[in-house]
């Protein structure tokens, strides 16, 4: 019987060739679980290719980053009318999006038909806002991101936006029995020494690697604390 493994990626931000390739190169089983910790789309071309990819495959477990947050309101407004398609570049939260490089995948979704781009829609709130799980006899936390360290508030209490928008404080640690894994910052804006590597300190483990700005697509095993990289 195969063994079954936990993984975790993060900002592959349209990247869908690195994305299959990091799929490969883990040999992911329908019995394994890969969670993505957000920032699936936008930058990069293949932003539908990765999320139709993910929505026939259950045993990849997504959850929500500030890119399909700030993509869902305007994907909304696309998807309600022909007149509403053609005005929703007026609105704020389409400039917002299309600020955070949006532009491929608004066109990739507009180019599909009205039941691709609900389908689209339903997928990405049905996004976790971060899971907790015990692995191996460790305690992980996944998230996009963390919000600012207070350890005189419990991290369950804060909002919704700040697990979406907020800024990890990696010289913290949030809590002494827990490994916290997030995406969203760059490792080499986290330590220049990680550049294109995962950062782990203070029971962090980081995983964007910064695949958009050339570095490695960075992908780690619960089970083992295994990296793997695609170039």
């Amino acid at each position: 019987m195969a063994i079954k493994m936990i993984y975790a990626i993060s900002d592959l931000h349209g990247c869908y060739e690195k994305y299959i390739k990091m799929l490969e190169k883990i040999n992911l089983s329908v019995s394994d679980t890969l969670y993505v910790l957000g920032d699936i789309i936008d930058r990069e071309s293949g932003s539908m290719d990765i999320l139709f990819d993910m929505m026939n495959r259950p045993n990849i477990k997504p959850i929500i980053g500030n890119h399909e947050s700030l993509a869902l309101g305007p994907m909304k407004n696309i998807a309600l009318s022909p007149a509403t398609a053609a005005t929703v570049q007026n609105t704020k939260a389409y400039k917002l999006w299309m600020l955070s490089d949006g532009e491929s995948t608004e066109r990739a979704f507009r180019a599909l038909n009205g039941e691709m781009q609900k389908k689209i829609i339903d997928y990405i709130e049905a996004f976790s806002i971060y899971d907790e799980i015990t692995v191996g006899g460790r305690n992980f936390h996944l998230s996009h991101t963390l919000p600012d360290y207070n350890p005189n508030k419990p991290i369950h209490d804060v909002s919704y936006l700040e697990f979406i928008y907020g800024q990890t404080d990696y010289k913290h640690s949030y809590a002494d029995d827990t490994l916290f894994v997030t995406g969203h910052t760059p490792t080499m804006l986290i330590d220049p020494a990680y550049k294109g590597k995962i950062y782990k300190k203070n029971n962090h483990i980081a995983i964007d690697c910064g695949l958009v700005f050339g570095n490695p697509l960075g992908c780690i095993c619960l089970d083992t604390l295994e990296e793997f990289y695609v170039e």
